[in-house]
């Protein structure tokens, strides 16, 4: 069984030495934070992501990148953002991607806000990490080896909302629609009042969806954050091969010889 990637405020004792990664923006960070919490600045990341020269595979700007906010291996880093859950699952994916031990605290920062009180925070890392990157247990898809896949070996796991799904949301764009032989869940479907549901009802969701356990699962959404939380939701729900493709459905529909459907 994968590891959960979402943890509560009372499973935190559990994980050992934490480090509080805060994914709100700095206005919010510096009106109140987790205790030793430490700001990730997530457009960097992301820009890092979709600059071809650097995206998931180039390890020596992601070394800097962790070092500068001291991630390491010598505790769990733990993400929150301000409740939507996709930013701080952004986080979570990236991070085990690249070799680390890390969870997403289920609720976001009303969770932490609430709590009577949290485990004391762990010292920025006394070691450089060195990334290694695709050894996480999610894993990314680029747009190339999707197409190539689509009809057999993938199971497209699509989290937009319904309308931007069947193309009525069109984000401005001349094509819209989803991708051959996709299936919808919705990334807000995946929770209820800010929290992710509990394992046995992810799964019951997504075979409601069309998925079975044994499938291989891609999940996409506009632009990466609801496809990393549908991803984490799918490990939870027990699901052991899953892929991520982060640049999802924007970059697909770029692609003039990439196949959309409306149905």
């Amino acid at each position: 069984m994968p590891i959960d990637p979402f943890v509560d405020v009372a499973g935190l004792t559990s994980l050992g030495p934490v480090r509080y990664l805060d994914v709100r923006d700095q206005a919010a960070f510096d009106a109140g934070h987790a205790p030793g919490a430490v700001r990730v600045p997530l457009d960097a990341w992301d820009a890092m992501i979709k600059n071809a020269d650097v995206g998931f595979e180039k390890p020596d700007p992601w070394n800097a990148a962790l070092q500068a906010i001291g991630i390491g291996d010598d505790a769990v880093a733990v993400a929150y953002d301000a409740g939507a859950m996709t930013n701080a699952a952004r986080v979570w994916f990236i991070l085990q991607y690249f070799g680390l031990r890390a969870a997403i605290l289920n609720g976001g920062w009303p969770a932490v806000a609430s709590a009577s009180a949290l485990p004391a925070a762990a010292a920025p890392a006394a070691r450089p990490f060195q990334v290694d990157p695709g050894v996480g247990m999610v894993g990314v898809v680029d747009r190339h080896t999707l197409k190539r896949q689509l009809g057999d070996a993938a199971h497209v796991f699509d989290s937009r909302t319904r309308a931007e799904f069947t193309g009525e949301d069109a984000r401005g764009r001349a094509r819209s629609g989803h991708l051959p032989g996709a299936q919808h869940l919705s990334h807000a479907e995946l929770m209820e009042k800010g929290v992710v549901h509990r394992a046995e009802v992810l799964r019951g969701m997504m075979e409601r969806a069309g998925f079975n356990q044994d499938h291989h699962l891609v999940t996409h959404c506009e632009g990466g954050g609801r496809a990393a939380l549908a991803a984490a939701a799918a490990v939870r729900a027990g699901y052991d091969d899953v892929r991520v493709y982060y640049l999802s459905f924007g970059d697909w529909v770029r692609d003039e010889t990439c196949p959309i459907v409306r149905d």
